[in-house]
């Protein structure tokens, strides 16, 4: 698929031939790249709906994206770092970070640009709906200031719980997604600034998120997965 992970489609019967169509019980598994244990999930079998309006029926089961989510935890996928660099729309800086809070502002009065660090600190749990699937992800971010000798000093880290949901459409034999951010949740884990209420962070985190983040994955899930 990519340098992180690998998919596998393996025939677990002979094909079944009838006189309308063609049976093929596959049984789909990604991989964190190079790493072949199985995931800690079973695959139960299901079936396709009887259709004959298509050449072509193809079915994905709950278990396919569940051990995609495996993969890409194992390959630590979902650890991402915003930087001032990398940041697209503007400086993300501990002086914009204490405009909103006032302990930040005290803690730093020189301005510093800010890093965070995001990291998925469970394995993102996939339901699967029609024509798409949503993914709960819980996870953390830690809020850094970048010092002048390119040593960061740790301000606060957050617990966030996303969910999103994610389109899926077929195109150039390959399984593709369209990831969009439903709803965001922050508390605060730790802070060496002092105790603040983390709503004031809330528009702020949500935006660096919004044009961030999900562009980038979006980006990644418009390569698509190679289909069998």
């Amino acid at each position: 698929i990519d340098d992180l992970a690998e998919v596998d489609y393996s025939l677990n019967s002979l094909p079944a031939v009838f006189h309308p169509f063609i049976d093929l019980d596959l049984k789909g598994i990604v991989y964190p790249s190079g790493n072949y244990t199985g995931p800690p999930y079973a695959a139960a079998p299901f079936t396709i709906p009887d259709h004959s309006d298509s050449m072509l029926y193809l079915a994905f089961s709950e278990y396919f994206f569940q051990t995609s989510s495996f993969a890409y935890y194992t390959a630590s996928a979902f650890n991402i770092t915003i930087a001032e660099e990398t940041c697209s729309y503007f400086n993300i800086s501990t002086e914009i970070f204490g405009s909103i809070i006032p302990e930040v502002a005290k803690y730093s009065v020189t301005p510093y640009p800010v890093m965070l660090k995001l990291m998925a600190t469970e394995i993102p749990i996939i339901s699967l709906e029609q024509d798409s699937f949503t993914v709960e992800i819980q996870g953390s971010m830690e809020v850094f200031a970048v010092l002048p000798d390119s040593t960061t000093q740790s301000l606060f880290t957050m617990n966030v719980a996303a969910n999103t949901s994610i389109a899926l459409n077929i195109f150039d034999q390959k399984l593709m997604g369209s990831l969009c951010l439903n709803r965001l949740q922050f508390s605060l884990a730790h802070s060496n600034v002092g105790f603040f209420e983390i709503s004031l962070l809330e528009n702020i985190l949500s935006y660096i998120l919004q044009t961030e983040v999900i562009p980038s994955a979006n980006a990644k899930l418009s390569k698509g997965f190679p289909l069998p």
